[in-house]
């Protein structure tokens, strides 16, 4: 039987940890279980001790990103489970992501619903991600953004790297497996409500969600999203001459730096795309 690891980052989730956990380990009875403070001050490692989890405790907070990274790293297990520590996630349901990854796909992301999602500006943000990146790779992507997923130790691992220490690690690994032609699917679930109040800022992560957007670009083709920026330089810059020519009867400035906008939008964009194919260059 394929061994597998249950990795929980947690930051101030005791009250949630205490339902959790034995539902983990009622669910997943042969399964190690990681749960990875980060950096909490509510007694969560108490309650790992309570339950019989390993607990991985950082000492001070270093994001939910981080977390996974310290709890991968330990993990022996040759699956790997990422779920989130506040309550949402049915541990039941990962018998239903593991028979899908056994069809041969090498990660299994859990894929809300539109009720499952924590607001209405968070499931139509969610919603922009998924229409994006989607398009960007040519695959259905149900949820971008989903910490509930099932995947092959050996391949996320390749990945580590690249995650960021904050919360879009999902958005980065995903995006990851599909630029190096890794099987990703979607299983559905319903999600509930979180328990004790969320650790997301509107403001600050309202911005740092509009980066995502950049990010999923970036990381998987960025000539896709500047070549698109280059032509609209270049077209505007053409409108513009054609404008000018007609009323003043002679080429301007603002045509001349509208294409050389394009032109070095064009080659930033097509330097990226090197980098970008370099960074998932495997030398095993």
């Amino acid at each position: 039987m394929t061994q597998m690891s249950v990795v929980i980052p947690a930051k101030n989730e005791a009250a949630a940890l205490m339902t959790l956990l034995p539902r983990v380990r009622e669910a997943l009875p042969e399964a190690e279980v990681i749960v990875v403070d980060d950096g909490s001050t509510d007694g969560t490692p108490d309650i790992c001790a309570q339950f019989g989890v390993r607990c991985l405790t950082s000492p001070y907070s270093m994001g939910n990103g981080a977390a996974i990274k310290r709890g991968t790293r330990a993990a022996n297990g040759e699956l790997i489970v990422f779920m989130d520590g506040d309550g949402q996630h049915d541990p039941f349901d990962v018998h239903r992501l593991t028979a899908r990854l056994h069809e041969g796909y090498d990660m299994v992301v859990g894929a809300r619903d539109w009720e499952s999602q924590a607001g209405v500006g968070r499931g139509v943000a969610n919603t922009l991600y998924n229409w994006l990146a989607s398009r960007m790779t040519g695959h259905e992507v149900a949820d971008l953004t989903s910490g509930f997923r099932v995947v092959r130790a050996s391949r996320f691992r390749e990945f580590l790297h690249l995650l960021p220490n904050g919360f879009s690690y999902p958005t980065t690994s995903t995006m990851a497996f599909f630029r190096s032609a890794y099987g990703v699917a979607y299983e559905p679930i319903k999600a509930g409500q979180r328990v004790g109040k969320s650790h997301i800022k509107p403001l600050k992560d309202g911005i740092r969600f509009l980066l995502i957007i950049f990010k999923i670009a970036t990381l998987y083709s960025p000539l896709k999203l500047f070549a698109p920026v280059s032509a609209m330089f270049f077209l505007l810059g053409c409108i513009n001459y054609a404008w000018t020519f007609w009323s003043v009867g002679r080429l301007t400035n603002g045509s001349s730096l509208m294409w050389s906008a394009a032109v070095v939008v064009f080659l930033i964009g097509l330097v990226s795309e090197q980098i970008t194919s370099l960074t998932y260059r495997r030398d095993d």
